[in-house]
């Protein structure tokens, strides 16, 4: 038994790990891109938290997209509690980034890490990754409940983001009508063009978020609900 040759392998390896490790936090982004990529081509079980502490201080997209890609090649037994403890961070960016994270890993086991407070989060992005995590974790026999919830956010913000809401919303299929059908005799005629908008992409998801929110405010403005003939 050669275990000097075992004990070399073990030191090269240790050095190609402190290298790698040491990339994620270079200046330069390109080095930190191909840190990433190289850890999650080769998933080492000591890389998991150093990848979900740089998700939350990345700051270039394409990288963070890098990171998440290689935490979704670990272990799911190592990466899901990690990440529902990030999705508790006082810090916006490593809540949004761990939801996104876990919205691609998608075990519904995370499901109950999916807080009201986070799909209602004061920050846009956090909120908007909430919602797409929310979709694809939702247990079966939930998603009612689940549009109830993300209807309280109908109005919310501009166009990109309320087109980010009434795809998640439209994802979870006709659950969402008695939702929208509340949310569309609203007061506030911001959640009511919304609700009438997202109604419309359910009807006929090809006709682009521009269109249904035109057509709802040419309702509104000639005084009807979107529910007549329906």
């Amino acid at each position: 038994m050669d275990t000097d040759a075992d004990t070399d392998a073990d030191a090269d390896a240790d050095a190609d790990a402190v290298r790698v490790l040491r990339g994620l936090e270079d200046s330069r982004s390109s080095v930190r891109l191909r840190a990433a990529l190289a850890v999650g081509t080769a998933p080492d079980p000591r890389f998991v938290d150093r990848l979900v502490e740089r998700c939350a201080i990345e700051p270039e997209f394409f990288v963070r997209d890098m990171l998440t890609w290689a935490l979704t090649r670990h272990p799911v037994s190592m990466t899901l509690p990690a990440l529902v403890r990030e999705v508790r961070s006082e810090r916006s960016q490593a809540r949004s980034q761990a939801l996104h994270t876990l919205s691609k890993i998608g075990d519904r086991r995370a499901w109950s890490a999916i807080t009201r407070k986070l799909l209602s989060d004061v920050d846009t992005d956090v909120a908007r990754s909430a919602w797409r995590a929310a979709v694809v974790l939702v247990p079966d026999g939930e998603e009612a409940g689940l549009a109830e919830v993300l209807a309280t956010q109908l109005g919310r913000g501009e166009r990109e983001t309320q087109l980010s809401l009434s795809r998640a919303l439209v994802a979870l299929g006709d659950v969402v009508e008695p939702a929208m059908r509340a949310a569309a005799t609203a007061s506030d005629p911001y959640v009511c063009a919304h609700a009438l908008a997202t109604q419309r992409l359910l009807r006929d998801p090809d006709a682009g978020f521009e269109f249904a929110i035109g057509e709802a405010r040419r309702v509104m403005a000639l005084g009807g609900s979107g529910q007549e003939g329906r």
